[in-house]
């Protein structure tokens, strides 16, 4: 069993940045067999992939934050990380760290996982990130 639970949500005016931290656990994780992924969203709609982490390292974003947010890990820490930079007012939402098993994904199509939040494993509780000056 994994679990995924996230930290650094807060309130951060318009054009601030803000980091969100990830931390995983559990009998042999390792990011070598995961596609990890942030995803962020409100109640009662659906959730959006924002950021994704392949095993072998390689990212995606969506074009909402492409140039602003970056995702990175540090694998001696099990820790996925989402910096966050030029926040704007439509960023506001509940932030969700995310892993999904790497064995599911056909070669060079990890990257899916962003647009069907059905195939994610584990979820974080999240952390809440406010804009508003």
């Amino acid at each position: 069993q994994v679990e995924v639970a996230e930290s650094g949500g807060g309130l951060v005016q318009p054009g601030g940045s803000l980091r969100l931290s990830c931390s995983a656990s559990g009998l042999n994780f390792d990011f070598d067999d995961y596609a990890m992924a942030w995803f962020r969203g409100v109640p009662g709609k659906k959730r959006e992939g924002v950021a994704g982490l392949s095993w072998s390292g390689t990212t995606y974003y969506s074009e909402s934050v492409k140039g602003r947010f970056t995702i990175s890990r540090d694998s001696a820490k099990n820790s996925l990380y989402l910096q966050m930079n030029s926040l704007k007012p439509e960023d506001p939402a509940w932030y969700y760290c995310a892993a999904a098993r790497r064995t599911k994904f056909r070669p060079g199509e990890w990257w899916v996982l962003l647009q069907r939040d059905s195939w994610v494993d584990y979820w974080g509780q999240g952390t809440q990130v406010t804009v508003s000056s």
